[in-house]
């Protein structure tokens, strides 16, 4: 029997299957479930939360493609005449988001501080499209929103590591053929400017990797009450960590399966040893500027 009968065989005798699961959960409870914790764990450790924590700066690019009618829907968040392809940093030890993107209207640069486990503040953003600074709420938040969900897209539940958060188990489903335990998380503070974020985490049933993460985009008030989910694909194992390659965005609410976004990682680097003064300003400068070493083509 091969392993898409097996999985069928499997998904049969299964309670909790996709059709009968919340997107996700109203309310958690005051605090994680032990069968959620474990999961949790087993998860980060999955990823390579060891080696992740040893990490100083990771250096990524990206490139991907746009759907049309999300742009139309969501200017602000899409941003898609700044956001093409992309050279990111991340300083993990400092929750430090820098990003560069390029597109057909010239360059965008973030600067995000990230809020800490110790912190219920939401943190900080800095904005510069070609080289001015934006002061408005709508392009700095959406900005804040985008660098911390690129930064759980890439990391996983590595990203959510020491942080103060609540979490249930929920059932399971299928992400690419194969089945995932759900684990319920509720972010204080949420990504970007929110206050409070809900996340569900597709958990691969064999391997423990993050298939699929679902949230809400309470950051951007263009976006309340709208909930995504990014996919994630062909994981690589560099320095230690386990990073997925490909990315697929769709919406499910308040327009159920829309495609948004398909991007992939072309490059990554770890510990060029630079700090917090090569990301600041309206460009990379110093060991942050160069490019991220390009991965092989797929």
């Amino acid at each position: 029997m091969n392993r898409r009968r097996l999985l069928h065989a499997g998904l049969a005798a299964l309670p909790v299957l996709s059709a009968c699961t919340a997107p996700l959960p109203l309310m958690l409870g005051p605090r994680s479930s032990p069968a959620a914790a474990a999961l949790f764990r087993d998860a980060c450790e999955a990823h390579g939360l060891a080696a992740f924590r040893a990490l100083r700066d990771i250096n990524v690019s990206y490139a991907g493609e746009w759907r049309a009618l999300v742009g139309r829907l969501q200017p602000a968040l899409v941003d898609a005449g700044f956001r093409g392809s992309s050279q990111e940093r991340l300083l993990p030890p400092q929750r430090l988001i820098a990003q560069a993107h390029s597109g057909p209207s010239g360059r965008k640069q973030v600067l995000r501080r990230a809020g800490r486990a110790a912190d219920p503040s939401p943190g900080e953003v800095q904005v510069w499209f070609n080289g001015e600074e934006a002061r408005d709420a709508e392009r700095r938040d959406a900005a804040a929103l985008v660098a911390d969900g690129y930064a759980l897209f890439l990391c996983g539940p590595l990203w959510l590591a020491g942080r103060d958060l609540v979490m249930d188990r929920g059932g399971t489903d299928v992400v690419d053929e194969r089945l995932c335990d759900l684990l319920y998380v509720e972010l204080k503070p949420g990504l970007g400017f929110s206050v409070l974020d809900r996340l569900a985490l597709f958990i691969d049933r064999e391997d423990r990797l993050m298939r699929r993460v679902r949230f809400s985009l309470d950051g951007l008030a263009a976006t309340r009450g709208a909930i995504a989910e990014v996919d994630t694909f062909d994981f690589i194992q560099r320095h230690g960590v386990l990073w997925p390659t490909r990315f697929y965005e769709r919406l499910q609410r308040p327009i159920p399966r829309l495609p948004v976004h398909d991007w992939r990682l072309t490059g990554l680097d770890v510990n060029r040893g630079y700090g917090a003064e090569a990301l600041s300003g309206p460009a990379f400068s110093g060991a942050a500027l160069a490019p991220a070493a390009a991965l092989p083509a797929a």
